[in-house]
């Protein structure tokens, strides 16, 4: 088996439905299976998925809403293939997302996980892309450098300046769209994708950790997507920004990571 695709279900039964379609519609020339983690729904009986799309998916129900990292470690427990995508329901396929991020792993071994490039419905760009916060990141946004220094901004603050239409090398990526080497997990320190937060950072700490192993990740432009940012799991909120500051504490210097907390209130005041 080429890929296994990972959907995490949580009261989203239309979305997850379209973008299954989207899936089995636009995915050709590689093997793959579709896992359904439905994360304990109330609002509707998963069974209606096997109703829908019969052996074209294995559903597995959890008795608990674990989260998105915990959900996601459900279904990898049960795949089979090579590398594992992972899906959110709030995305639909332009084209044939799964072969073009499986070929671009083939061709980049130093690479452990890729991100195709995600839009709004209106065809707006959402940046997928981002750099691990750094105090020279924080310190050239307060000071507004990248107007004077745009070059340098593309760099330091890639993700605000960033050519979307170009293969890129960031420092972590969105889980939104998230392929990545089944055979890394044996090298990670607990042989899974990291779960610590129910939902929000968990993509960054994934990239820190195959960091740590000595490998990158990337960005596609040609694997296409649409995203309904939010409607999976909500907007960002406080929560995204408390365990953002847990995660510094755990990855990072406890000086560095207080001085980037310092400099972020500055941002949030100007």
């Amino acid at each position: 088996m080429d890929i296994s695709v990972i959907i995490i279900n949580y009261n989203t039964f239309d979305l997850t439905c379209r973008c299954i379609e989207s899936v089995l519609e636009k995915t050709k020339d590689v093997t793959f299976e579709i896992i359904l983690v439905d994360n304990n729904s109330t609002e509707t009986d998963p069974e209606k998925f096997i109703n829908r799309f019969g052996a074209s998916i294995k559903l597995i129900r959890s008795n608990a809403n674990g989260g998105f990292a915990k959900g996601n470690n459900l279904g990898i427990e049960k795949a089979t293939g090579d590398f594992i995508l992972l899906l959110n329901s709030d995305t639909f396929l332009k084209n044939n997302v799964l072969l073009m991020l499986k070929s671009f792993l083939v061709s980049y071994s130093h690479i452990a996980a890729v991100s195709g490039r995600l839009e709004f419905p209106d065809g707006t760009i959402q940046s997928n892309c981002q750099r691990f916060p750094s105090i020279k990141a924080k310190l050239f946004e307060l000071l507004r450098l990248q107007k004077l220094f745009p070059k340098a901004g593309s760099k330091i603050l890639l993700g605000y300046f960033f050519d979307h239409n170009s293969v890129a090398f960031p420092d972590w990526i969105w889980g939104t769209c998230f392929m990545f080497r089944k055979n890394l997990l044996e090298k990670l320190p607990r042989k899974k994708l990291a779960d610590d937060f129910f939902m929000y950072v968990e993509d960054m700490q994934w990239c820190l950790e195959f960091r740590s192993i000595g490998y990158g990740v990337a960005f596609e432009p040609g694997a296409q997507l649409i995203h309904y940012l939010g409607k999976s799991g909500g907007a960002r909120n406080d929560l995204a920004k408390k365990n953002h500051a847990v995660l510094m504490r755990l990855y990072y210097h406890p000086v560095h990571a207080a001085l980037i907390k310092f400099l972020d209130r500055l941002l949030i005041g100007l």
